[in-house]
């Protein structure tokens, strides 16, 4: 029995439990420690002002406080750049918190719109409603999907539609959207593009 539980799991769910169990086991003389929740996502903007019009304006997220941060040692310290000022925006919604930082110092800020393929490319996904309707939303204020809507045609994740949408800075959303004859309790986070036999591909 073991032996064909064994046999049905995938190279991919075998490595990911190898990789767990690797990571959980604490060496001989390190204290322990545990990863207790996300607590937000960080993006770097070019403006604060254009930033909260998207996330508070267009994805109706709620505009928890704006602070500004002058040069000092304790942010100095904190990001790792001499010099650096900033002005903060967090904001929250459902199930998690983005905090949007415009910096003001040093002068020599660089701007940087890596592809998908670049190597220290992030993106955040959301599971939505209605996803044509919030892309074609998205595009008109200046966030447009980098494809078409994709389906996932076969497997465990079957039916399940996916896009990513760019902004101006180069931030890339995905968006996913379940298909309706399956439970949530099915769809585990970051699971949709595991399938095999999506439909069409993903440019970046």
């Amino acid at each position: 029995m073991l032996k064909e539980r064994l046999r049905n799991r995938s190279p991919a769910s075998l490595q990911a439990r190898r990789v767990k169990n690797a990571a959980s086991a604490p060496k001989t003389g390190e204290s322990p420690f545990r990863i207790e929740h996300a607590d937000h996502t960080g993006f770097t903007v070019s403006s604060l002002e254009e930033s909260l019009a998207f996330w508070v304006g267009t994805l109706q997220f709620r505009l928890l406080y704006i602070w500004t941060f002058d040069k000092s040692l304790f942010i100095e310290q904190l990001v790792g750049v001499p010099d650096a000022a900033l002005r903060l925006a967090m904001v929250e919604g459902p199930g998690h918190s983005i905090e949007l930082l415009e910096y003001t110092a040093p002068d020599d800020r660089k701007i940087y719109k890596p592809r998908s393929s670049d190597v220290g490319s992030v993106h955040l996904a959301f599971y939505v409603e209605n996803i044509e309707a919030l892309v074609a939303r998205c595009t008109c204020v200046g966030w447009p999907s980098v494809c078409e809507i994709q389906t996932v045609e076969s497997g465990e994740r079957k039916g399940v539609r996916l896009v990513y949408i760019r902004g101006p800075d180069g931030v890339t959303i995905e968006f996913i959207q379940r298909p309706c004859s399956v439970g949530r309790s099915r769809l585990t986070p970051g699971s949709a593009m595991q399938s095999e036999g999506a439909k069409g591909g993903i440019d970046g």
